[in-house]
């Protein structure tokens, strides 16, 4: 393993800033005073560092933040250390996220049903990485879409006709696209229900899990149909498919592996009574390593070398996507105080909206913010304190989540600047932005009629 001093420097950091989380999730410590700023700032300048020019444009307006909060506000102290907590929260829980990724890519069994789902034929292939992708998504999150979308464009380029492999490509990446945006209303593992269960109180995984699901299945359901109804005409006849390599029985390691998941996590929730993402934080990275262990006593590398090229390689190569999630949670937790009295000066009152208004809204202009490059982590953290109480609303905190996520999930699949859609993008050889507005377009427009129907009806049947 050979890793520079500034990549040894930043993957223990992370891992340091994840302990420190996990022992004030499981409150085993009550406040760390002075050192999560000293260890957030040493983690941000070496990621800086290190990083594309685009990601240190998200630095300096961080730091332009802090000197009007410190300049305007008052309290700007205990408004800093909120960011700073919401930063190594968002890190620690990538952190734990990619613990369980790096042990699955490595296992020969997750890329044999991969290779399955993107080899059965076009009847059922579009339902096949649907309902594949989104168990791959809980495991892997954006490396479910790295995995697959290699596997499906290595599938499709086998295929000599041109005009085939084309249609094939496409279809077979909005598979997994989709797949992947119609888990985040209701995983555990997403950041969007992560963060929206810590911004709007009153809210659990176990709260927000059916107005998630009903989200999911509108826009699983939604992509099948668009996908079955406009599927593309040849100029010439189809020549018969080959049968994929194995049998359905490829995917039962993965559905094992999701079945200790969801049970570890739901039974630890019921004994602590700790939050859904504390919980996460501990139980995902221990799967990981018992994973790890086992593929070493199957031949694999050995445990601890395993661990330490995680820390020191694999962690540090992530510093891009880190440090723009950790800067979108601080810029908007900082940001929240110096917009308020700006919003309250000008008149607007979020309570005064009509509820349905307020509901609709999220799943609007949550995608409308990320096409200007707004990632959803920014914009949720950003409005949470406009957000009216679910009471004066007269709907539950649940509907109100379930909003948030069902637009969240839309920005994923249309915004040109989220990791989705770039990657989605470079497998395809077309923009993130052809992507989200061209192939994606009808998809939006559609789901964005059914997703606000949803939101309203889960609201009235649930006030």
């Amino acid at each position: 393993m050979n890793t520079t001093l500034s990549d040894r420097l930043i993957g223990g950091l992370l891992v340091l800033v994840a302990l420190m989380v996990i022992l004030g999730e499981w409150h085993l410590v009550g406040n760390f005073g002075p050192l999560l700023p000293v260890l957030m700032t040493a983690l941000t300048l070496l990621m800086a560092l290190r990083v594309a020019p685009g990601r240190l444009a998200f630095v300096a307006v961080a730091v332009l933040l802090t000197v009007a909060l410190i300049l305007l506000v008052d309290d700007w102290r205990t408004h800093a250390m909120n960011g700073l907590r919401t930063a190594s929260f968002i890190a620690a829980f990538y952190c734990a996220l990619a613990t369980l990724r790096s042990a699955a890519e490595r296992d020969g069994s997750m890329r044999a049903a991969g290779r399955f789902l993107a080899q059965q034929p076009p009847g059922r292939r579009y339902l096949a990485l649907t309902a594949g992708g989104q168990m791959f998504a809980l495991v892997l999150n954006y490396g479910s879409i790295a995995l697959l979308g290699a596997l499906a464009t290595a599938s499709a380029r086998e295929e000599p006709d041109v005009e085939i492999r084309n249609h094939r490509t496409r279809r077979m990446l909005l598979a997994i696209q989709r797949a992947f945006v119609s888990t985040l209303p209701w995983s555990p593992l997403s950041f969007a229900v992560a963060i929206t269960t810590s911004v709007v109180p009153g809210t659990s995984w176990g709260t927000v899990l059916i107005p998630g699901l009903g989200t999911s299945v509108l826009l699983a359901g939604t992509g099948w149909a668009l996908d079955t109804l406009f599927k593309p005409r040849l100029s010439h006849p189809a020549p018969p498919r080959r049968t994929p390599e194995g049998t359905w029985a490829l995917m039962l390691p993965l559905l094992v592996l999701l079945l200790v998941l969801g049970l570890g996590i739901t039974v630890l929730e019921l004994l602590t009574g700790f939050r859904i993402v504390g919980i996460v934080l501990v139980v995902v990275p221990a799967m990981a390593v018992a994973w790890t262990a086992r593929q070493a006593r199957q031949g694999g590398e050995p445990l601890a070398a395993r661990l330490a090229d995680f820390a020191f390689r694999e962690l540090p190569g992530y510093r891009s996507e880190v440090i723009l999630l950790m800067m979108a949670g601080y810029i908007g937790t900082v940001g929240a105080p110096l917009l308020v009295p700006v919003m309250q000066s000008s008149g607007f009152h979020p309570e005064t909206l009509p509820t349905w208004l307020v509901l609709v809204s999220f799943v609007w202009l949550i995608p409308a913010a990320g096409q200007i490059g707004m990632n959803p982590i920014l914009a949720i953290s950003l409005i949470a304190p406009l957000i009216p109480p679910a009471s004066a609303l007269g709907v539950t905190p649940s509907a109100i989540v379930g909003a948030i996520t069902a637009g969240w999930a839309l920005s994923g699949a249309s915004s040109p600047f989220t990791a989705t859609t770039l990657l989605i993008g470079s497998f395809g050889n077309v923009s993130a932005r052809h992507v989200g507005l061209r192939w994606n377009g009808l998809y939006m427009i559609v789901s964005l009629v059914l997703l606000s129907a949803w939101v309203l009806v889960y609201a009235r049947l649930t006030a």
